[in-house]
């Protein structure tokens, strides 16, 4: 489980993943400019903004926890 918590792994698929697909602009920011102006409110939208955001969610918790200094 170490490996999959890893920076040379996490860091790319934060990038890859949760930046895809690149052009015209990003899923997830059109996904949180539809958040901030209320109208995601389609089940698709709300899947879209949960795919293209859980590397950047995990990568955060693994920043965090080894600054707190936990074994990750």
């Amino acid at each position: 489980m170490n490996q999959l918590l890893d920076y040379r792994f996490l860091i790319p698929l934060a990038l890859f993943l949760g930046l895809a697909p690149f052009f015209p602009q990003p899923h997830i920011v059109e996904k949180i400019k539809m958040l901030a102006g209320g109208t995601l409110n389609r089940p698709i939208d709300i899947f879209d903004l949960f795919w293209h955001s859980w590397p950047f969610a995990l990568l955060a918790y693994k920043l965090v926890r080894d600054l707190i200094g936990g074994v990750a």
